[in-house]
């Protein structure tokens, strides 16, 4: 019996398990690595999951445990800064009229929902463990670890996010730049009545917005011009996001209120990464965002991610012959889909950024939720 190809997965964040589950699910041989110690099952406060991800998160068999723990909604509203409600929008289903427009969920939750489905398919997993090089022939990777043992794989991919140390590995020169703007983000209990995300443009802030992300949470956020990091000290994040929160009104003077530990507050500048030309070189593939980044404007980054271990399992499941060829369409099946995607989620940040007020930002969003609500 011939053994069964095998795959080193780099990353264990949404792009890197999600490619080790399917993958494992059609047989193969899947080794996951994961730089954190503790698998990044505390990181993060919240994440919105449109449509198109929770798509993914059913194919790989998790959807149950993401509905019973999240929050999904159908709407989207506009205020005020003072919390008047301008407008309300029905979500786009872009997932299919059978899943929720959006989930909103704690981001260690979602994460242990995907360790526990990678630990059940059978994947080896080690932890605190990094590629150290990797040295290609016409039918494999050799790969020495940075705790001195070595593997031999059919095929690596590299998912180990914005700064992939397995991209630079392989002379992919692209780089992330930051857009200019930078968020605030904290979690924080749920005030009654709020039931879906809302979003206030103006104020102190560009955009100052909410998520519920279970019964009982959810994650708020503001989203200023970026500043020098080295300008604001850690032990001052739970000050400067309250001072930027206390002017908005609404269920902002409750959110607030909760605004209190910096160890609980996260400061991130917003980064834009698109690789050009290919996402491979020979048999080491890039997959979510280490191939790509865009700001979280429209809430894609984790949906992208997903999407592309969906796509890259299938192709690789569907032939016997992993090579440019097959790599290549990958990457022009991909890039059609992420790179309107990308360019829209900078663009909104650009007109706030530049003062544009007339720009078309609902025939923006529109466009690009019809493009996602087809299969990827």
């Amino acid at each position: 019996m011939t053994a069964p190809r095998r795959v080193l997965v780099v990353g264990g964040g949404a792009a890197g398990n999600a490619t080790a589950i399917l993958l494992r699910r059609a047989g193969l041989a899947v080794d996951l690595i994961e730089a954190k110690d503790d698998w990044n099952a505390t990181a993060g406060s919240g994440i919105t999951l449109q449509g198109n991800a929770l798509r993914v998160l059913r194919e790989l068999g998790v959807w149950d445990q993401v509905a019973a723990s999240g929050f999904g909604f159908d709407a989207v509203g506009l205020t005020a800064p003072d919390g008047t409600v301008l407008h309300v929008e029905a979500g786009a289903r872009t997932g299919g009229d059978d899943l929720p427009a959006t989930v909103g969920m704690q981001r260690p939750r979602l994460q242990q929902i995907l360790i526990d489905a990678v630990r059940a398919s059978g994947a080896s997993v080690r932890l605190g463990t990094r590629a150290d090089s990797f040295e290609q022939d016409g039918d494999g990777v050799d790969v020495r670890f940075t705790d001195g043992t070595e593997g031999r794989y059919d095929l690596v991919v590299a998912a180990d996010g914005l700064g992939s140390a397995t991209r630079a590995a392989i002379g992919v020169t692209d780089r992330p730049e930051p857009t200019g703007m930078a968020i605030w983000r904290v979690a924080a209990p749920r005030p009654a009545g709020l039931t879906r995300t809302d979003l206030a443009y103006g104020g102190p802030a560009y955009i100052a917005g909410y998520c519920p992300t279970s019964e009982s949470t959810i994650y708020a956020y503001v989203v200023e011009a970026n500043r020098d990091r080295a300008s604001i000290p850690p032990r001052s994040y739970a000050e400067e996001m309250r001072r930027l929160a206390s002017a908005y009104g609404g269920f902002w003077p409750e959110i607030t209120a909760h605004i209190t530990d910096p160890a609980k507050v996260n400061y991130t500048w917003f980064d834009r990464l698109l690789v050009e030309g290919s996402w491979h070189r020979g048999r080491v593939v890039l997959a979510g965002d280490a191939a790509h980044c865009c700001p979280p404007t429209l809430a894609q980054g984790a949906a992208l991610s997903l999407e592309d271990a969906w796509v890259l399992a299938e192709m690789l499941t569907g032939t016997e012959t992993w090579d440019d060829a097959l790599f290549r369409a990958y990457y022009e099946r991909r890039i059609a889909r992420v790179r309107p995607v990308v360019e829209a989620s900078v663009q909104l940040g650009r007109w706030q950024l530049d003062g544009v007020r007339d720009a078309d930002v609902p025939g923006l969003m529109g466009r690009v939720m019809t493009l996602l609500r087809e299969l990827p």
